[in-house]
């Protein structure tokens, strides 16, 4: 059942992508939001209530849903529901593409905008290989994130799992960065999901590595580069691409006025419009891969009849 609507799920995200309106995700934000104006403190446990009330209500809902649906058939639609609506592969590929299309139209202005749909950082003043960069960057990343890390999760611990890695997940992206007003209070959502992420992390680098054009270069990037990343699961991604694409990722990024000055890795040039559409399609690749393996972990998993004896 779970590893049938693990593969129905992603079946339904290739094909539909995220809803324009009333997404699942996007609602529990509001309902994060509006938490965060009531119980902002600074300080960490404050943010440590805040995020374990959210996570811990996605994971029971998620366990609610589960329990409530005991035969095959209904319980398979909900996992392959849950599952469509914490993936966000085709809709990552699709505001990827539209860089690509702006750049091949020579239109930089437009480029520089869309590509805040997929970056925090500050796009106002990069060059084309700068677009080409961050956008490639935030692909890798968000391959991990937003497709093999909760497919992972989904085929460890069903719907509870796939819901509660997105609420982590969404989370750490609307409080766990750095900011006066986050440092502390957002200190829990981050750290929680860096934990949640580290096995879809390592399993989208190995398969950059396994299915990119250069393994070996993958393989050698992902050693040598991912340690001076400032994130420990966006740093073997992003490596293990660079390797594998043949080009180089990293240097300087300007987030609203904060510099950061990332460790560059790979060991080629920097990417051009080409290498973005070759990323492409080794994210599609690695997303296709992680539905088959977590659809495998999935068959392994105990049945319900065994979670509930």
């Amino acid at each position: 059942m779970r590893a049938a609507g693990l593969l129905l799920g992603y079946t339904a995200d290739r094909l539909l992508a995220d809803p324009r309106r009333r997404h699942p995700v996007a609602g529990f934000g509001q309902v994060a939001a509006a938490l965060e104006r009531r119980v902002w403190r600074d300080d960490r446990a404050a943010g440590v209530r805040y995020a374990g009330t959210l996570v811990g209500g996605a994971v029971v809902l998620g366990v609610a849903a589960e329990r409530a649906l005991p035969h095959a058939v209904p319980r398979t639609l909900v996992t392959a529901v849950a599952t469509w609506a914490v993936l966000g592969g085709t809709s990552l590929d699709r505001e990827a593409a539209a860089v690509s299309r702006l750049l091949a139209a020579a239109d930089l202005p437009a480029a520089r905008i869309r590509l805040t749909h997929l970056v925090g950082r500050d796009t106002t003043r990069l060059d084309g290989a700068e677009v080409v960069r961050a956008t490639l960057e935030s692909l890798a990343e968000n391959t991990s994130d937003a497709v093999v890390a909760p497919l992972v999760w989904g085929a460890v611990a069903g719907v509870p799992g796939l819901l509660g890695y997105r609420a982590a997940n969404t989370l750490d992206a609307m409080v766990g960065h750095r900011s006066a007003r986050y440092e502390r209070f957002g200190w829990a959502a981050a750290r929680l999901d860096d934990l949640l992420n580290l096995p879809g992390s390592r399993l989208t680098a190995a398969l950059a590595a396994l299915l990119g054009p250069d393994p070996r270069g993958a393989w050698r990037s992902w050693r040598r580069d991912a340690a001076g990343h400032p994130s420990p699961n966006a740093g073997p991604v992003e490596a293990a691409f660079a390797g594998a694409l043949g080009i180089r990722l990293g240097g300087t990024n300007d987030y609203g006025g904060r510099i950061e000055h990332r460790a560059v890795m790979g060991d080629g040039p920097l990417p051009g419009r080409a290498d973005l559409d070759r990323a492409r399609t080794l994210a599609r690749r690695i997303g296709t891969a992680a539905a088959l393996v977590a659809a495998a972990l999935a068959l392994r998993a105990p049945s319900y009849r065994t979670e509930r004896s």
